[in-house]
C-alpha cells in the first residue's frame, strides 16, 4: 500500500499544478502501475478523500502547524493532507501506518528537512483527546464551508438562492461516490436484455424507474473493458442529461442541431430516441472532440449524427432550421462537484464571464430554429446566474419565443418554486446530478 500512497500523490501533484481532472489523471495512473481492484480502490480512495476534505483539512492542519499553509512546501502540503485523511477520515488505516507511512513517502521524494516536521504534526494530531473543533454554528456560511469542505463563496450563493435546507442536502451529496448511470443503446438491445447481459459479466443492473431506458451500474470496474460496453450497448450518461433529451422530445425524420455537443452523449440519446432516423448536427469548437463524438457514433452503430467544428458563441458557420436544439451551454460545474471535486478550489468560481458566454451561444443557437420548434436550453451547474436568469432575459428579449410547460416523471420532486418552464435537479429530489433545464418554444412573428 505503500506504493499506492506515492501514486495518490503524483496525481493530486498533476490536479493541483497542472489542472488536470481527477477522474483521467486517476485513471491514467491506474493503467500505468497496472494497480490491481484492492490497490486502485485505496489511490482512488486517497484522491478523492483529499479533493472532498481539502478545506477541512487545511483547517485542521492550521491548528497543529506554526508554519502557515501559504508557505508549506506543496508535496510536504500534500503528504500531510495525505496522512491527516488517513488518520481522521480512514477507518480502515491504521494509526500507525498513516504516520509512518507519511515519513516514509516524504523521505522518498527527499524532503528530508520536512519529514520530522510531518511526523511532529501528525503524532500531535494522535495523541490530541479532541482531533479539532468546527466553528461555531453562528456563523453558518464558515461552519457549513469547513464542514463540507467548500468554498464560502459557494456556500453563501447556495443558501441566498436556494435556501437552508436545499443548502445542506447539496453540500451532503458532495463526499462519497456517485452512481455511474447509462442509458440502454435502444438500436441494438432493450433494458431487459442490457441487465442480463451485464449481470453475466458480474456487473450489477438496476433499473431507473421514473426514465426509459436508463440503468445505475454497479462493480464495473474499468467500463471500457466490458464486452457489452465495446459491442455498443449502452453509453454512459446521468439521468439529468437522459431527462435533458427526453425534453427536448426529438422525433423520427426531424432535423436537431446539438450546439455544444462533445463527447456527444446527448445526441446519442436523441439519435436512439429518433430510432437513427433523421439527422443530428453535433457542433464543437475542438476538433480533437469531434473525434471523440464520431468514435462513440460508430461503437454505438448510429448513422445520423454528422459532426461539425462551430463555435457556438460566435456562430461561425451557418446552419440549417432545425425542428429541435439542444443548446447545453459550457458552465462552472457545480453540480457535478461530486464527480469532479476539485472543480471547487478553482479561482472565480461563481464570479465569472460564464453567463454572458452562455447567453450569446444561446440566442446565437435560437435563430436557427423553426417555428413550431422546440430548444432545450441546461447547464450542469447550481448557479441562477448561469440557469434561471439566462432563461428569464431570454424570454424578455426574444417574444417570439415562449417557455413550454412540461411534466416531470414520478420520482422527481421540485426543490423550489420556479417557473412551468424550467427545473432544476438536485441530488436529494431528483437522485440526479446537479442540473438545469429549461425547455423553449417558436412561434410565428406578429
Amino acid at each position: 500500500m505503500s506504493n499506492s500512497r506515492n501514486i495518490a500523490l503524483n496525481v493530486l501533484l498533476k490536479i493541483e499544478q497542472d489542472d488536470a481532472y481527477s477522474n483521467i489523471a486517476l485513471n491514467n495512473a491506474i493503467k500505468e502501475n497496472k494497480l490491481n481492484q484492492l490497490d486502485a480502490s485505496f489511490v482512488s480512495a486517497l484522491v478523492y478523500g483529499v479533493l472532498e476534505h481539502q478545506i477541512t483539512l487545511d483547517y485542521i492542519l492550521r491548528q497543529y502547524s506554526k508554519i502557515p499553509i501559504r508557505k508549506i512546501e506543496i508535496k510536504t502540503k500534500i503528504i500531510l493532507r495525505l496522512g491527516i485523511l488517513q488518520l481522521l477520515f480512514m477507518d480502515k488505516v491504521p494509526e500507525s501506518a498513516a504516520v509512518n507511512e507519511s515519513v516514509n513517502l516524504a523521505k522518498k521524494h527527499k524532503l528530508q528537512k520536512s519529514s520530522g516536521f510531518i511526523n511532529g504534526v501528525l503524532r500531535s494530531i494522535t495523541r490530541a483527546e479532541v482531533k479539532y473543533t468546527l466553528p461555531d454554528k453562528s456563523d453558518k456560511i464558515r461552519y457549513y464551508a469547513i464542514k463540507y469542505s467548500v468554498p464560502q463563496e459557494l456556500v453563501s450563493l447556495w443558501l441566498k438562492s436556494y435556501g437552508e435546507e436545499n443548502t445542506e442536502q447539496l453540500l451532503k451529496s458532495l463526499s462519497g461516490r456517485t452512481s455511474i448511470c447509462a442509458r440502454v443503446n435502444t438500436l441494438k438491445t432493450d433494458r431487459e436484455k442490457l441487465i442480463s447481459e451485464l449481470s453475466k459479466q458480474n456487473v450489477k443492473a438496476e433499473e431507473v424507474s421514473f426514465l426509459p431506458n436508463a440503468i445505475t451500474l454497479e462493480n464495473t470496474g474499468s467500463v471500457e473493458r466490458l464486452q457489452s460496453y465495446r459491442n455498443g450497448l449502452f453509453h454512459i450518461q446521468d439521468v439529468s442529461s437522459q431527462l435533458c433529451v427526453e425534453l427536448l422530445e426529438p422525433n423520427p425524420r426531424q432535423i436537431m442541431l446539438d450546439i455544444c455537443s462533445a463527447p456527444g452523449g446527448k445526441s446519442m440519446t436523441a439519435a436512439q430516441i429518433m430510432g437513427d432516423r433523421g439527422k443530428i448536427f453535433a457542433c464543437d469548437m475542438y476538433s480533437h472532440k469531434l473525434r471523440l463524438i464520431e468514435a462513440n457514433a460508430k461503437r454505438l452503430g448510429i448513422t445520423s449524427v454528422v459532426t461539425m467544428l462551430r463555435d457556438g458563441a460566435k456562430g461561425n458557420k451557418p446552419l440549417v432550421l432545425a425542428d429541435r436544439i439542444l443548446c447545453d451551454v459550457p458552465c462552472s460545474g457545480l453540480g457535478i462537484l461530486s464527480r469532479k471535486p476539485e472543480i471547487r478550489y478553482k479561482d472565480n468560481l461563481i464570479d465569472n464571464d460564464l453567463p454572458d458566454l452562455q447567453y450569446k451561444i444561446l440566442c446565437k443557437s435560437a435563430e436557427n430554429l423553426a417555428v413550431g420548434g422546440r430548444l432545450v436550453y441546461s447547464t450542469c451547474t447550481l448557479n441562477p446566474l448561469e440557469n434561471n436568469s439566462n432563461a428569464a432575459r431570454f424570454l424578455s428579449e426574444h417574444p417570439d419565443f415562449y417557455g413550454v410547460k412540461f411534466q416531470l416523471p414520478k420520482g422527481i420532486m421540485r426543490a423550489f418554486d420556479e417557473k412551468e418552464y424550467e427545473i432544476t435537479l438536485m441530488p436529494h429530489t431528483a437522485n440526479t446530478d446537479g442540473f438545469y433545464i429549461a425547455v423553449f418554444g417558436r412561434k410565428a412573428k406578429n
